[in-house]
């Protein structure tokens, strides 16, 4: 059997706050908390989830791997102000303006971008 993605983790110092910005950012739910592990996933059985783990250093520099969200082109701008709310912001990682993508962080300083809507991986 070839290998699957199982978990996306993301190293956070509130790992129960950054679950639940994450599951609510992504209209996911919470499905195991742990002292030192939370998951998140759409549900049980999902075949990819976000597991959060604990870290003691803080965070000095750029992601080297980011979230790319995207969603109906009549709901992006609104889905952005939503991510705002819940505790996002945006963040300048040396963009031009002229992307066609946002970059925002979350709470812990995590950057991931929302991008034009697309319906394919590709394009």
């Amino acid at each position: 059997m070839p290998l699957s993605l199982h978990h996306i983790v993301i190293d956070a110092h509130d790992l129960p706050a950054l679950a639940r910005f994450w599951a609510e950012a992504l209209g996911w739910r919470i499905l195991s908390e742990r002292e030192r592990e939370v998951v998140i996933g759409p549900d049980e059985t999902a075949p990819v989830g976000i597991c959060f783990m604990p870290v003691a250093d803080g965070k000095t520099v750029k992601n080297r791997l980011h979230l790319d969200l995207t969603s109906a082109p009549e709901d992006r701008e609104a889905e952005i102000e939503r991510l705002l709310t819940l505790g996002a912001r945006r963040t300048d990682v040396g963009q031009s303006g002229s992307e066609s993508w946002t970059v925002l962080s979350d709470p812990e300083g995590n950057e991931f971008c929302v991008v034009r809507p697309k319906k394919t991986l590709v394009g």
